[in-house]
């Protein structure tokens, strides 16, 4: 095959992994699941400004995924 079919084909692969991943998170916005919302997570909110910066659930979901990538790459 021509290399650039298969650079042609990664990208029409990684795009619908991207469009996916965009409706994924769409669909949670719009569940807005309690789960993400754990106790560590920075949470400030004044007249009108609010940040919200999910600490203890990027690390928990950073172990969960390092984890789950240890397990399926083992050969």
């Amino acid at each position: 095959m021509h290399p650039l079919g298969t650079i042609g084909k990664l990208l029409m692969i990684l795009g619908l992994g991207l469009a996916a991943l965009g409706l994924l998170f769409f669909l949670v916005g719009k569940a807005n699941p309690g789960f993400l919302k754990l106790p560590g997570d920075i949470y400030y909110k004044k007249d009108g400004f609010t940040f919200y910066f999910p600490l203890v659930t990027c690390l928990l979901l950073s172990l969960i995924i390092s984890f789950l990538l240890n397990i399926f790459s083992r050969r």
